[in-house]
């Protein structure tokens, strides 16, 4: 008989399970399930994540979900199920679950048909959109833009900059429910991951302060398959990982430029494609990319608990 079960843990032989889960439906849906903050807490028991299996009759599993910040008014879940065992109630199953142990929202990862109609089932709504843009590269990317007068760019150097760009980014995005909440342990953890690159991690100063920055992501297998200074075709994708400008420094001509700074330093990998992330009531930074010739390829929604 089906059952569900809760986990404050996922590792070794059943995190690999779940990871394969996961794979399994994004070669199926062509996109990922879950998100990066979600991926990365898979494993030990760490506060605020509650773990849900969904086991079928033979006790596979069958499907995942995922709350984080559990106990809290921003408790959301993310949830799969495999491809081999939808429209058998998992879905329902493990939204429901999730729901009790406290999520008020679950994102849907690529808005599919399904996954919409299983939260407006359940009484959810759409309160928030992520829109996934990307661009072509080109060698005419391959150029650094001219800052205003007064900033300079660097690289960033672990040790030295952890805590102040924590600052910086807790500042540049104080009113976002993800972003700006990162510790340096949250830091610590994506620098620990093998796409991390110190020489993609674009600080801007003025003044000796750091006052903005443009982080940018190049998977392992992206990064080998086209390295600098090679000639002929493009490959792969990289990413405007996050961007993010201090408040007081905003409305100084700075968007475009810092934009342009990253979308450069990725051009000069010989990349292919340069995707980024920005929520869709973002007016002002969508209108920034879409001016640097980004186009929506993808959007993710945010179902919430009415009111």
């Amino acid at each position: 008989m089906a059952r569900t079960e809760r986990l404050t843990a996922v590792e070794g032989g059943l995190a690999a399970e779940v990871a394969a889960l996961w794979d399994r439906a994004e070669a199926a849906d062509g996109v990922a399930p879950v998100s990066e903050a979600f991926a990365l807490a898979l494993g030990p028991s760490r506060d605020g994540v509650v773990h849900v299996l969904r086991r079928g009759d033979d006790e596979r599993v069958v499907g995942y979900a995922q709350v984080s910040s559990a106990g809290t008014v921003h408790a959301v879940a993310e949830l799969v199920v495999d491809p081999a065992d939808r429209r058998t109630g998992h879905g329902r199953a493990l939204l429901d679950a999730a729901l009790a142990h406290g999520a008020r929202s679950a994102w849907a990862h690529g808005d599919l048909p399904a996954a919409r109609a299983l939260a407006e089932s359940t009484g959810l709504e759409r309160t928030r959109s992520l829109h996934v843009m990307s661009r072509p590269l080109t060698a005419e990317d391959d150029t650094d833009p001219t800052l205003p007068d007064g900033y300079a760019v660097r690289t960033f150097e672990p040790g030295r900059d952890d805590e102040a760009w924590v600052r910086l980014n807790a500042a540049a995005f104080a009113d976002h429910p993800e972003q700006g909440r990162l510790t340096v342990d949250d830091l610590h953890e994506r620098m620990a991951q093998p796409w991390f690159d110190p020489a993609g991690f674009l600080l801007v100063e003025r003044d000796g302060r750091l006052v903005a920055f443009h982080w940018t992501k190049i998977e392992p297998e992206d990064r080998a398959s086209h390295a600098p200074g090679m000639t002929g075709a493009r490959h792969g994708s990289g990413e405007v990982y996050a961007v993010g400008v201090a408040p007081e420094e905003q409305g100084r001509g700075l968007g475009g430029p810092l934009t342009e700074l990253g979308v450069a330093h990725l051009a000069g990998q010989g990349l292919a494609e340069v995707e980024l992330y920005v929520d869709g009531d973002n007016v002002r930074a969508r209108r920034t990319y879409e001016r640097l010739g980004f186009t929506d390829a993808a959007v993710d929604a945010q179902y919430s608990l009415p009111g």
